[in-house]
């Protein structure tokens, strides 16, 4: 699963969800995050970062924890506008993103992880459902 598919996904996804004003998306190696877009009704933004599906043994772990880096180092701060962060994943790499990021870090910094699967059905977990899961 490229990251192209993951990120389109997400972006239909979102689009359904109220989440389609000033939708922004980058190229596949342009910098800054793979999608920015605001809120229809509310001065809100989602800032999330993509990745692909991996090829070798241990390349979902590795998905996860670039995409955790990346989205971290790209965190704004200060100002009246509020932001929302997101993992978007395939299904497996977000996965272990549910087992190993801990809910307490997704509460406090917004975090919430996209799980794209194969047929480009997302689901959006918020640092509830990580608690759950970790419980």
């Amino acid at each position: 699963m490229k990251e192209e598919f993951v990120k389109s996904s997400i972006i239909k996804y979102l689009s359904r969800k109220e989440w389609g004003t000033n939708l922004q998306f980058g190229a596949l190696h342009d910098r800054g995050v793979d999608i920015r877009v605001r809120h229809n009704r509310y001065a809100r933004y989602f800032l999330i970062e993509c990745k692909g599906q991996g090829i070798g043994r241990g390349s979902n772990e590795v998905a996860f924890v670039y995409s955790l880096g990346q989205v971290i180092s790209r965190m704004k701060t200060g100002g009246t506008t509020r932001y929302y962060y997101g993992l978007g994943l395939p299904e497996k790499s977000a996965k272990i993103a549910l087992r190993r990021l801990p809910w307490q870090v997704a509460k406090k910094l917004l975090l919430y992880v996209f799980s794209c699967d194969e047929k480009g059905n997302v689901k959006q977990y918020s640092w509830q459902d990580l608690k759950k899961a970790q419980d």
